[in-house]
């Protein structure tokens, strides 16, 4: 069987430049973790894209995830497989990752038109909203939907 044709959304760091310009536009930009996806992350994503034409998804490498401080054994899955979760959504439509504590290096490399973030972020503290707003980007906020959080899934199962 060939591969499933979702994983060729999926591009290394030095890539991605060029795979998004081959992508309509405006681009929406968005980051985070994504350890184990649940509703919260699909309606947050599908809203992120719902702002533009295409919607590109960094994560964070395992290495930028565990100095978060969300737990020695976070991320559960590794950077490859949460990279292939998100690539197989449809309101996805590039993934690619960075190795810093922030994605400013790399918002600055591919320079999209609107960055998002949840509602559980201060735009207007985030130097990343200063990086995409120095060539005229918007930064913004989308609602959180509450009640779903990885880390509190992961609470549960544990309790048993």
């Amino acid at each position: 069987m060939p591969p499933p044709a979702f994983l060729r959304k999926i591009v290394a760091r030095g890539q991605a430049g060029q795979a998004l310009r081959q992508l309509p536009g405006p681009v929406v930009f968005t980051n985070g973790v994504f350890d184990v996806l649940h509703r919260g992350h699909a309606t947050y994503l599908a809203q992120a894209r719902s702002l533009g034409g295409s919607l590109v998804v960094a994560i964070n490498t395992d290495a930028s995830a565990r100095r978060l401080g969300k737990g020695p054994e976070r991320p559960l899955n590794n950077e490859q497989d949460r990279a292939a979760m998100l690539a197989a959504l449809a309101s996805v439509d590039l993934v690619t990752w960075f190795d810093e504590d922030t994605p400013v290096q790399l918002l600055g490399d591919l320079r999209p038109d609107i960055y998002v973030k949840g509602g559980d972020y201060d735009m207007a503290t985030l130097e990343e909203t200063r990086v995409v707003e120095s060539w005229g980007g918007r930064s913004l906020a989308i609602p959180f939907l509450g009640g779903y959080s990885t880390t509190s899934l992961v609470d549960r199962i544990r309790a048993g």
